[in-house]
């Protein structure tokens, strides 16, 4: 059996540590801001695990993978910063299979398309958290470009899902 004892009681009094050591409010905004990425990453959890193809789990891995080590930059812990790029290759590549796309959707048409939906929503949220961090200039453009094009990925990813899903019903 496994010794694992996760409890410190060093938040008790409603302070957590930073990644660099520093002790910060548990109502920081680096700390609301890579919890909302953390409920993000489980949302996209719960997705590729009713995604129903093989190339689709993958690059929803990929994504999960990715947030990990950016939720670790953001809780300034020695990672390097993300890139928005990444995100907008993978978006890319995935467009580039849809066959009809529709600017606005109505989430239902797969489970794992309706878990991507809850994932781009809370990745939104992700975004508006860190708005006021960029505003004081305490997160960089491109820290917070990556944040944009998250939400825009996961949208992407979720059109094929449903667009698979839909085929496969007819």
């Amino acid at each position: 059996m496994a010794d694992i004892n996760i409890t410190t009681k060093g938040g008790d009094n409603g302070t957590t540590s930073l990644g660099n050591g520093v002790r910060v409010d548990k109502d920081d905004q680096r700390v609301e801001l890579y919890g909302t990425l953390d409920e993000c990453q489980a949302a996209l959890g719960m997705a590729r695990a009713a995604c129903l193809s093989p190339k689709t789990a993958e690059d929803i891995f990929f994504l999960e993978d990715y947030l990990f080590n950016a939720m670790a930059f953001f809780a300034e812990c020695d990672f390097p910063e993300p890139d928005p790029q990444i995100l907008a290759n993978v978006s890319s590549k995935v467009a580039r299979t849809i066959k009809k796309a529709e600017l606005f959707v109505r989430p239902g048409d797969s489970s794992c398309g309706a878990a991507l939906h809850l994932a781009r929503t809370i990745a939104r949220r992700a975004e508006r958290t860190a708005t006021p961090l960029f505003r004081e200039k305490r997160i960089t453009d491109k820290s917070y470009a990556f944040l944009n094009r998250l939400s825009d990925v996961i949208y992407i990813i979720s059109l094929k899902v449903d667009e698979e899903e839909r085929e496969k019903k007819n």
